[in-house]
């Protein structure tokens, strides 16, 4: 059976699988639909269509000749196929009888293996992540409080009441038991159903058992030693777990950032027994940035090439380099009151080819006092071809006074040191490091002296005995062996600089 309308329109909605109509049109095609299927349906067009004429109107002359009593002509002939599918009359966007399109989106949850255990990764710290355990679970007890106490401890609220260690516990062992579950969940059902463990279980090794609280624990033989369940049968932690690295970090902390020994006996000594612990605490130290600042290697500068006259043979102290150290109190002369005191320095020259050292005694740190150091350190040694120091004022003002200018770029110093066949170089301000050559030969010198003045007790320097002191101290350190000792029975000599 076939049926035939003319509306393009009425074809689309019979033909619809996927709109939505308004109440009206959707119960006619919902009633058309329970008789018919849409397959059933086809189109004619309205001036073939014979149900048309009462509608439209005809006279009584024609209604002998139309196709109300006849039928449409592609009936009657068999070969005639003016009928169309209702598919090719797709429903309008504007049409106002469809409903608009609603989307409707879905959020499909899955199922947590580990019981929540996901969310401790939101914390840093345990002491944070027990704390939020405990504030968790005092509103969910308040919600069954009873209508006498306070509304503001009765559902979502914050929480202002002092926390007890009691509460800390319970929420560890929350904490604990939710890891456990998620890690060890085969072993707990086997170990429920009191079956073995198999032998490829981590945990095969420790005999474990479940305690009266749901919590995984070391067995053993040390129940009746009366050290404590916490001793003798810790809590087990999987080492592969975020909270074995809380756990660490903060019993590292606690033990102020001592090393791996320290702080896996505070672990144990807490009743935990982590798995994997000793590789685990070590990686959890090594990442911590304070352990890091303060046990950090210090940087070692690449010190630059050694200078030309530290690595050419010449004369001793035709190269030198020189600084001053001390002072020391001496009494100058006898008064009617005791002894009047002063200070005195000394001079330090080192060879820069042979390293021997040359001491003079000054009187003061002024430019002329050094001055004659200088001229004694010359008339007993020679003349220097190149002298070296540091950036002290006193060098400064004796190169002013003697006439060596610190300009080398200027023309007219450039004449002066060609005359006196001298050179004067003063190391970058802020620059020990360069000046290493006389700045070790002081730390041994004052070392030797050191150890005299504890030789000769509580003794009263004088000029005179400071100047001895110091020659002696001169030739201690020019019989120092430059290279090592020889072994060797046929080159008994050691090599000195004297």
């Amino acid at each position: 059976m076939v049926y035939y309308s003319d509306s393009r329109v009425v074809l689309g909605y019979i033909s619809n699988q996927t709109r939505r109509f308004y109440v009206y049109v959707s119960n006619k095609v919902e009633r058309i639909l329970n008789t018919t299927q849409s397959v059933q349906w086809r189109y004619i067009q309205s001036d073939k269509n014979p149900a048309d004429l009462p509608s439209s109107g005809i006279t009584s002359s024609g209604l002998a000749s139309s196709e109300w009593l006849k039928g449409p002509e592609f009936l009657r002939n068999k070969g005639a196929t003016a009928d169309i599918q209702p598919t090719e009359f797709p429903i309008q966007e504007e049409d106002p009888e469809v409903r608009p399109v609603v989307k409707t989106y879905s959020t499909k949850l899955q199922p947590s293996s580990g019981l929540g255990a996901e969310r401790f990764h939101r914390f840093s710290d345990w002491f944070k992540l027990l704390r939020a355990i405990n504030d968790l679970l005092h509103i969910t007890r308040s919600f069954g409080n009873k209508p006498t106490q306070p509304k503001s401890f009765k559902g979502w609220h914050i929480c202002t009441s002092s926390t007890t260690p009691d509460d800390l516990a319970e929420a560890s062992q929350i904490v604990i038991r939710t890891t456990q579950y998620t890690v060890f969940k085969a072993e707990l059902d086997l170990l429920e159903s009191r079956r073995p463990l198999p032998k490829a279980s981590p945990l095969i090794k420790l005999d474990p058992y479940i305690d009266d609280k749901g919590l995984l624990r070391v067995g053993g033989r040390l129940s009746n030693a009366g050290i404590g369940e916490r001793a003798a049968h810790p809590i087990i932690i999987p080492g592969s777990h975020y909270v074995s690295d809380l756990l660490i970090s903060y019993y590292h902390a606690q033990v102020k950032h001592q090393r791996r020994h320290l702080t896996r006996g505070a672990i144990r000594s807490a009743g935990y027994w982590i798995v994997g612990e000793k590789s685990r605490v070590i990686s959890i130290i090594d990442k911590c940035v304070r352990c890091r600042k303060c046990r950090g290697k210090e940087q070692i500068q690449k010190m630059a090439d050694l200078p030309v006259e530290r690595l050419s043979p010449a004369p001793p102290f035709r190269y030198a380099g020189l600084d001053v150290f001390g002072p020391w109190v001496v009494s100058t002369r006898k008064t009617r009151g005791g002894q009047a005191r002063g200070k005195r320095w000394a001079v330090l020259f080192t060879c820069m080819s042979c390293g021997a050292i040359h001491i003079e005694v000054t009187e003061s740190m002024e430019a002329s006092s050094f001055i004659n150091a200088l001229r004694r350190f010359l008339a007993i040694r020679g003349p220097a071809k190149q002298i070296r120091s540091d950036c002290g004022t006193n060098f400064v003002g004796a190169c002013n006074e003697i006439g060596i200018p610190l300009d080398v770029t200027d023309q007219k110093i450039k004449k002066y040191l060609l005359e006196n066949n001298c050179q004067w170089i003063f190391n970058p301000p802020h620059s020990s490091h360069m000046g290493g050559t006389w700045e070790r030969m002081i730390g041994i010198s004052r070392r030797i002296l050191d150890n005299m003045f504890a030789e000769f007790g509580p003794i009263q320097l004088t000029h005179e005995v400071l100047t001895t002191l110091m020659a002696e101290v001169t030739a201690i350190v020019n019989s120092r062996p430059l290279t090592p000792v020889p072994n060797d029975p046929q080159s008994p000599d050691v090599l000195t600089p004297k």
